[in-house]
């Protein structure tokens, strides 16, 4: 299970080095199954309605070049989309009416084991076993209230 936590962690960081501009995010609830891990992060960069649509094709266009095989797509005012990897991890962002996206991977069913933390540095604090608030980081680009140019 520790390695499919650190495969998951990865495939989080991977996707955000992917977004630019980058976004201030935190650590979410990390939970073990029977066989079974869930790593999470919440987006505390504020992403305006205008922008939402733009931030998801950031992140589909890298999760499709990384060979990641889309499962589903949800349109709503919660918009979301679902995907898999090569390896059979299921990620997942979905972004919330207050403008904040969460992110999730889950492993595919691996041998029992202890699993550590995530390790990796959070940009901004740290709410790790916490309640994650509401996003509060202002981004000129991912904040603004214009639709982003198409070029």
């Amino acid at each position: 299970m520790q390695d499919a936590a650190v495969r998951a962690d990865h495939i989080l960081d991977g996707t955000f080095a992917a977004i630019k501009p980058a976004v201030h995010w935190t650590h979410g609830r990390s939970t073990e199954g029977e066989c079974d891990v869930q790593r999470r992060r919440a987006v505390m960069t504020i992403l305006s309605e205008e922008r939402r649509g733009n931030f998801l094709r950031v992140v589909e266009r890298y999760w499709k070049g990384q060979g990641y095989q889309q499962l589903a797509v949800n349109n709503s005012k919660t918009p979301a989309t679902y995907y898999r990897t090569p390896d059979e991890f299921d990620v997942r962002v979905l972004v919330g009416s207050n403008g904040q996206a969460f992110f999730e991977v889950a492993t595919p069913c691996v041998e029992a084991a202890e699993v550590s933390r995530p390790e990796a540095e959070t940009v901004g604090p740290n709410y790790a076993g916490e309640k994650v608030p509401d996003p509060d980081v202002r981004s000129d680009f991912w904040s603004s209230e214009t639709p982003a140019s198409s070029k």
